[in-house]
């Protein structure tokens, strides 16, 4: 398994950032989540950590070193993620519960599966051209598909913002999947939320990776998208990965997984309130509450021999 990966996540013009980002690989799968928080106070960036922090603490536990059912494994981490931020909601009896959008990509034996719920969004490109990508769970997407709105109208909708499905809501998510997808050398996966998408065309995103270096190309899109937004930029965030499963000049950036032990697992996840793209009012002191918090709520939906030590 040969892969090059890069992730990014930027503040644009809000007060604090609600996307989380995160990333893990064992020595046979790949992992990769993007969730963008809904939410008043810190609450939003919470639910997203938690969406992004199951997952990741999940794939820890099952990739030893593959997972036995790449779909199952999204659908009960994404499950488990929605009860886990109800539950604490429940426990801070807060008015309204946080939220949040989720996208995830399991990558093994060359085959990609990908699940999502709400509007943060995946894009499969091939030879510079979207071969495949995630449909929106939002009211706007209604909107097109029944006709009564265009693409390029969907742009500038005052509803665009608008999901009918998400993680932490009071209705249960829909979780929509993709079909098994086999990859071929050179094919670019990237997961991102609205704030990048939302202003970058899926042809131009596609073009500007084809054969780029992503350590390069990925900042340039953000800042593209960074200035599109103009004043009321949306947190922006990427997590992208080029395919190399057959024999190409390592770049620098290029990750060989073939040396690793069976039983390990690489995790790439920044924990809450620790990086300083995540902006947030908080004191040292509520950070690490909010971290503890955070642990306990997603131990509940942790089998027992299998809790972090």
């Amino acid at each position: 398994m040969k892969f090059t990966i890069y992730q990014e996540s930027r503040q644009g013009k809000r007060k604090n950032n609600e996307d989380r980002i995160a990333y893990c690989y064992s020595r046979d799968a790949l992992l990769m989540v993007v969730a963008d928080g809904m939410g008043g106070h810190y609450y939003g960036e919470i639910a997203s950590q938690i969406a992004a922090q199951t997952l990741t603490d999940a794939f820890n536990r099952d990739a030893k070193p593959m997972l036995q059912d790449p779909f199952l494994f999204l659908q009960r981490g994404m499950t488990n993620a929605h009860h886990a931020i109800l539950d604490f909601a429940a426990d801070h009896d807060l008015r309204d519960s946080p939220r949040t959008t989720c996208v995830a990509c399991v990558i093994q034996d060359n085959i990609a599966y990908w699940a999502h719920c709400g509007d943060s969004r995946l894009y499969l490109m091939r030879d510079g051209r979207t071969i495949g990508q995630t449909r929106d769970h939002s009211r706007v997407r209604l909107l097109i598909d029944q006709g009564v709105i265009t693409e390029a109208q969907a742009a500038s909708h005052p509803e665009r913002n608008k999901v009918y499905s998400c993680l932490g809501g009071h209705q249960a998510p829909e979780i929509e999947f993709s079909r098994k997808t086999p990859l071929e050398a050179g094919d670019v996966i990237l997961l991102s939320t609205d704030g990048f998408w939302g202003s970058l065309p899926p042809d131009m995103i596609a073009l500007s990776l084809k054969q780029a270096n992503l350590m390069q190309a990925v900042p340039m899109l953000m800042n593209q998208a960074e200035a599109r937004g103009g004043q009321y930029c949306d947190n922006l965030s990427v997590v992208v990965t080029r395919w190399e499963d057959s024999y190409v000049e390592a770049a620098q950036s290029s990750i060989s997984t073939q040396t690793m032990v069976l039983g390990e697992v690489t995790t790439k996840l920044d924990e809450f309130g620790r990086n300083p793209a995540y902006k947030m009012d908080l004191s040292d002191d509520e950070i690490e509450k909010a971290i503890q918090e955070i642990r306990a709520t997603i131990d509940k939906y942790t089998p027992p021999n299998k809790k972090s030590q």
